[in-house]
């Protein structure tokens, strides 16, 4: 029997995933386009930028878990979101003014931006339980990745022209275009802000902060009894490393092994572009495919994909496989990332999804740092870059064997009662 979906829910249901269309703009210009190469101009060696995503990382896999558990409280979600969110845009829109040479300013501001949309996605991802029903987490969560690959194309095609016009060694096209990434992450915030309210929550008690951390120990305790959620997290852990690996490194990676005469830097913003573009329907086709086939059984697909991939990536030798690689991952890329959004928000107690959302955000961000250090330790050992892309391989296969110990129907975890 199909199910009924009020005018109101529609409405949360868009405005959620309009916030993705907004903050898609950051992760293409700032996390893996434009920044980089300005960063690059200003320090002389957009390498050690590896350092500094790091360290962002860290701050808010410390944070967040912390934060999810305060925000829990009823009225307390929107708060952070904004909070994180004002961040975000603000230190975004200050990259533009930082003056040329001083890079020290710019890794800091940048720091700060990451902290800002990292933050506010932990609590963006919390609310898909708020806006949705279970039966349809997979397609909202999916169309949330895949809107916001297509909307990201236009603030970033805008950006890329005014690089192109500005000349591509010129840092002013550059920063106008984190102007152009500001406005639009806060334009398509608006709904968001206005239609979504957080519906599950825990009610409000004495002395809130210190029983958050009291709650949030007995959380981490207790869930390694909780099976299913402890092998979910692990598995996540070891095959979203790999993902984020490859969305991060595909580009200096791509230019190492085929050399910069044969990439350049417009070349390789043109693939992202490109990029962008297939994502879209590939992550509508993984959500309409797990209504049919099963979310678990669409994210084995997907890391299967990327293994197929990597092994192509290390035999790649021409611009045109270049192309077929970014093809490759796209067609999983937003999939996987969407079917585990929504996997795990519907196995969760809802009214404590901020807490786990936080553990989620902690397995992600830790994650993220170890591909790039095996990928850097092979190269650096070997002296070959074509064998760190193997590196990553592993990840992938300890992934995809903890999702086979899954079960396939999944019933929301209940918690263990909290310590009087």
């Amino acid at each position: 029997m199909t199910e009924q979906v009020t005018k109101e829910q529609l409405t949360r249901e868009r405005s959620w995933i309009l916030y993705d269309c907004g903050n898609s703009a950051y992760s293409m210009a700032i996390t893996t386009a434009l920044f980089p190469v300005l960063f690059g101009m200003f320090s002389g060696n957009s390498m050690t930028l590896g350092y500094f995503n790091s360290l962002a990382s860290i701050i808010i896999a410390i944070l967040s878990p912390i934060l999810g558990t305060i925000a829990d409280y009823k009225d307390k979600k929107k708060r952070f979101f904004f909070f994180f969110f004002v961040i975000g845009i603000l230190m975004t829109a200050s990259l533009a003014f930082v003056p040329h040479g001083q890079w020290q300013a710019l890794a800091v501001i940048y720091i700060l931006s990451g902290i800002g949309f990292s933050g506010a996605n932990i609590f963006y991802d919390s609310f898909l339980t708020d806006v949705t029903t279970d039966e349809r987490m997979d397609m909202v969560s999916a169309k949330g990745f895949a809107y916001g690959y297509i909307a990201s194309i236009f603030p970033f095609g805008v950006s890329l022209a005014v690089v192109f016009l500005m000349g591509m060694d010129k840092a002013l096209g550059y920063q106008i275009g984190f102007i152009i990434t500001a406005v639009w992450w806060a334009l398509f915030t608006v709904p968001m802000l206005r239609n979504v309210k957080q519906v599950y929550y825990v009610d409000p008690e004495p002395n809130p902060i210190r029983n958050s951390f009291s709650r949030l120990g007995h959380t981490f305790r207790e869930i390694r009894q909780l099976k299913v959620a402890f092998l979910f997290l692990l598995a996540y852990f070891f095959y979203i490393d790999g993902v984020d690996t490859i969305i991060k490194m595909v580009v200096p990676y791509a230019t190492t092994v085929l050399g910069s005469d044969s990439l350049d830097t417009f070349t390789l913003l043109a693939i992202l572009l490109i990029i962008q573009v297939v994502a879209f329907p590939c992550a509508l086709l993984f959500g309409y495919l797990a209504k049919k086939f099963g979310t678990l059984f669409m994210i084995r697909v997907a890391i299967l994909i990327y293994i197929v991939t990597v092994f192509f990536a290390y035999g790649m030798s021409n611009l045109t496989h270049v192309f077929v690689l970014g093809g490759m991952v796209a067609l999983a890329q937003g999939g996987i990332q969407a079917l585990s959004r929504s996997y795990f928000a519907r196995i969760i107690p809802k009214e404590k999804s901020n807490e786990f959302f936080g553990f989620y955000n902690i397995f992600g961000k830790f994650a993220a740092i170890l591909g790039p250090a095996i990928m850097s330790f092979i190269e650096g050992t070997t002296g070959v870059a074509r064998y760190s892309i193997l590196g990553i391989l592993p990840l992938f296969i300890i992934g995809f064997l903890l999702t086979l110990l899954l079960p396939k129907h999944t019933e929301r975890l209940v918690m263990p009662s909290d310590p009087s």
